[in-house]
């Protein structure tokens, strides 16, 4: 089942009209999101986020889009596709609905809701090789709208492609000053010494909510200096741990870059204390 603007159907009947904005024109936000046992797992940042994206993209804001709401119309999802006692990934999509070409005639807007299942119940580490390389052909803008959660993905899609026709498993993304900002799927930490980065969100890297709960975390061990500074490529050799992390996969460590291979050990500490947050939710 599907949730097509508020009205659940099969998903052979989830239909969308060729002018669509979102289809059309790239005209559209989308939040995804992990649910776990019916509970949304950090769904006030993903709120937050989804009203602040569609703000930057300007779109009119329902009344009735409320957490509550939105919440709600989740659950209810979860419950129709007989997910509520299983680990769900919830796709929230906004796309502005007016006519116009590329200049809307109205900020209105519709949304879909879609549900599927997620094999594990809490985030794990797979034992097993995990080859990234950089992806050069093309360039994220370093500004705000880079920080959104858009249909514009372009650059994400290619590099994809790039990375499976080359067989690795992952791609890190350059932005227009040529620095790292993060990866095809999610964002990028560099683990060197006791300093822990992370792209600054002023580098065009995504606002990622796997992201924010991981700064939080590091901000109450006293052990590492947390900076969010901009990396360049030449410091991916001389790191000592490089992982990838979103709300779906939750850190993903990165085994290989070049001839460099790389360990765990932070990514394994930090898995452990997330997955007690995500219990405690």
């Amino acid at each position: 089942m599907i949730n097509l603007n508020g009205e659940l159907c099969k998903d052979e009947q989830a239909l969308i009209h060729l002018s669509n904005r979102g289809y059309a024109y790239g005209d559209a936000v989308f939040e995804t999101i992990r649910v776990n046992q019916g509970k949304i797992l950090f769904w006030e940042d993903h709120y937050f986020r989804l009203m602040a994206s569609m703000r930057i993209l300007r779109m009119q804001i329902p009344m009735e889009f409320t957490p509550e709401f939105l919440e709600e119309e989740i659950c209810t999802l979860v419950d129709k596709n007989q997910l509520q006692d299983k680990a769900a990934r919830i796709k929230i999509t906004v796309s502005r609905h007016a006519e116009g070409f590329y200049t809307p005639l109205s900020n209105e807007v519709v949304y879909t809701i879609q549900a599927s299942e997620i094999t594990n119940g809490f985030y794990t580490i797979e034992e097993s090789d995990y080859e990234v390389t950089l992806f050069k052909d093309h360039y994220v803008m370093a500004d705000l709208l880079s920080t959104v959660k858009s249909n514009n993905k372009a650059v994400n899609v290619l590099a994809g492609i790039f990375a499976k026709e080359n067989g690795f498993q992952n791609a890190l993304l350059l932005n227009s000053n040529k620095m790292v900002i993060e990866a095809i799927n999610g964002n990028l930490f560099l683990v060197k010494d006791n300093v822990i980065k992370t792209p600054p969100l002023a580098d065009g890297c995504l606002r990622g909510i796997l992201r924010t709960q991981l700064l939080r975390i590091l901000e109450k061990l006293d052990d590492y200096e947390v900076k969010e500074e901009s990396i360049s490529p030449f410091e991916l050799q001389k790191a000592d741990e490089l992982f990838i992390t979103n709300v779906i996969t939750g850190i993903q460590p990165i085994s290989k870059y070049k001839k460099k291979a790389y360990r765990t050990i932070v990514a394994k500490r930090l898995l452990g204390t997330l997955n007690a947050r995500v219990r405690l939710t």
